[in-house]
């Protein structure tokens, strides 16, 4: 039975995720993190992979994400294996549509892929300790992304992470 409420708790997660995400909602968001968190983003984005206090993953986030008139993140068949009673890995699907009108072209870009989150249970319940983004393909403006990625500075990273870290 606990093993059914923990998919169910990681699921809403997951969910909390792409709602904070969509909505602007960033303590819903916050949430949804260990105190510091592992952030890989380098498929598809050639962003380094980063160890980040969650706070700052959050503050760097925002500013992205607010800078599109719309996103909506749909994460769905997740996949949840459990390591022991404290750690467990989703993979769920993901499709990430946004969308900035612009004068350079498609006013939308979406990603299609999945996530791979590593969850830990805290005192809170559990969180995410490492997300990682794959995306399979894109369709749309890739410029109106690449925009949002510089919007603002990156937040202080911690440690970047090399192969092997």
């Amino acid at each position: 039975m606990r093993r059914l409420l923990d998919r169910t708790d990681i699921s809403d997660v997951q969910l909390r995720y792409a709602t904070g995400t969509d909505s602007h909602d960033w303590e819903l968001f916050r949430s949804c993190f260990t105190d510091e968190v592992e952030v890989d983003f380098s498929e598809g984005f050639g962003q380094p992979v980063v160890r980040i206090k969650a706070d700052d993953w959050v503050k760097g986030t925002a500013p992205r994400m607010e800078s599109f008139k719309a996103t909506q993140h749909m994460i769905t068949n997740h996949v949840i294996t459990f390591d022991d009673d404290d750690h467990a890995t989703c993979v769920a699907y993901v499709r990430a549509s946004h969308h900035k009108p612009n004068s350079t072209g498609d006013s939308n870009q979406t990603v299609y892929g999945y996530y791979t989150n590593r969850f830990e249970r805290t005192s809170s319940g559990w969180r995410i300790a490492r997300v990682k983004l794959t995306p399979l393909w894109m369709t749309g403006n890739f410029g109106i992304f690449q925009t949002a990625l510089v919007h603002e500075a990156a937040p202080a990273v911690t440690a970047e992470l090399k192969p092997g870290n």
